[in-house]
């Protein structure tokens, strides 16, 4: 239970992240990604949607990805409500309003909206795009390890 607890080397989550790209190759025969379920749900809610790229899909052909959204979703929670030795709240204390719940909700959407629309999120792109070596990816990951140094270096150079 310690070593549960504990703080865990990145170089081990790191090798345990890279290696879901090729389990999942391996044993469903699927890419890895989670910004799709995105898709998948607006397919379930509202199918009868005017979005021919929603009202067509067949969310069928991928409930196994819905699955492992909710595995993510339960699995974060239990882990940090049992395995930790201080157990964090679900929701910051700042977000535990209607309003707050509300901002959360709707900067996920815009989240989830952004990820789509690039063709995926920083992980996908980084995890899976790259480990397929598409190109996109590979730009799109150049371009966020960019614009990340440029918002951390440039920022902090004008706001301190």
């Amino acid at each position: 239970m310690d070593a549960l607890q504990g703080s865990w080397s990145p170089w081990i989550s790191g090798l345990l992240i890279g290696l879901m790209v090729p389990g999942l190759y391996l044993i469903v025969g699927r890419r890895f990604g989670i910004s799709s379920s995105l898709r998948h749900i607006g397919a379930i809610c509202a199918p009868n949607v005017k979005a021919e790229y929603i009202r067509m899909h067949n969310w069928r052909n991928h409930t196994w990805s819905l699955i492992f959204v909710g595995g993510v979703v339960i699995g974060s929670l239990v882990a940090t409500q049992l395995f930790t030795a201080d157990p964090l709240p679900v929701l910051p204390d700042e977000a535990s309003s209607i309003g707050g719940v509300l901002r959360l909700a709707f900067g996920g959407l815009l989240v989830g909206f952004g990820t789509r629309y690039a063709g995926g999120c920083t992980s996908g792109h980084t995890i899976s795009g790259i480990s397929n070596l598409n190109p996109a990816s590979m730009v799109a990951t150049a371009a966020f390890f960019a614009g990340g140094l440029i918002a951390t270096w440039g920022l902090t150079f004008l706001i301190f």
